[in-house]
């Protein structure tokens, strides 16, 4: 499969790239300057692109057969969240390429409680807010898109650092907690939910999540 990851140097999609390259995957990286280039490994296709110009973005997924957007923006630049989202879902519906977004986990239910991540009091410290917010107006943005070829992972409350073990749970709009009152996954696990989505699709037009 010929796979293009927007956003391809961050801590989820670095390893989306490794995760993707591990199972024989032909895979295009998307960075944002000319010195990031040699970041990427030398058996990624690394390409500059603007992921906001949503017409640079259909030429550049042009021949691919499926888009990943893991894209982050820095702090400060939250904002940029929605409209990064929205042109790519509108260059992969001009392409007709589908979709697989990495979101947040601000849109998700809390078992048992009439509140999401985000409106439930003290559950998120102040300095994620602004991307927890940023995250759930992207959600809401995919919903209203008129692709129609996407699917959405949300991370569970803790995306970390840690080993690929290759073992999740899912489901689609409750956050996940194992027995020990934990919600969390390795990045390395997320990136295997996420490829067996590519490889295996089971979410269409919907939004699901994984965690331990």
């Amino acid at each position: 499969m010929k796979i293009i990851v927007f956003g391809a140097l961050g801590n989820v999609g670095s390893k989306i790239v490794t995760e993707a390259l591990s199972r024989g995957h032909d895979v295009t990286g998307v960075v944002r300057r000319e010195k990031q280039l040699f970041e990427l490994s030398k058996t990624v296709h690394a390409v500059i692109g603007d992921a906001q110009d949503a017409v640079q973005v259909a030429a550049l997924i042009k021949g691919h057969d499926l888009v990943i957007s893991a894209v982050r923006p820095a702090t400060g630049q939250e904002q940029l969240l929605v409209p990064i989202t929205q042109a790519i879902l509108q260059a992969a519906k001009t392409t007709q390429v589908r979709t697989l977004i990495v979101g947040g986990a601000a849109s998700l239910n809390l078992p048992g409680e009439e509140h999401t991540v985000l409106s439930a009091p003290n559950f998120l410290p102040d300095a994620v807010k602004p991307i927890a917010a940023a995250c759930f107006a992207q959600h809401q943005a995919v919903i209203d898109s008129d692709n129609k070829q996407w699917a959405y992972l949300s991370p569970p409350a803790m995306l970390v650092d840690g080993v690929r073990t290759g073992k999740y749970r899912i489901a689609q709009d409750e956050l996940i907690y194992d027995a020990d009152g934990n919600s969390q996954i390795s990045m390395a696990d997320f990136a295997v939910v996420l490829l067996d989505e590519a490889e295996q699709p089971r979410h269409h037009q919907q939004r699901f999540t994984a965690a331990y």
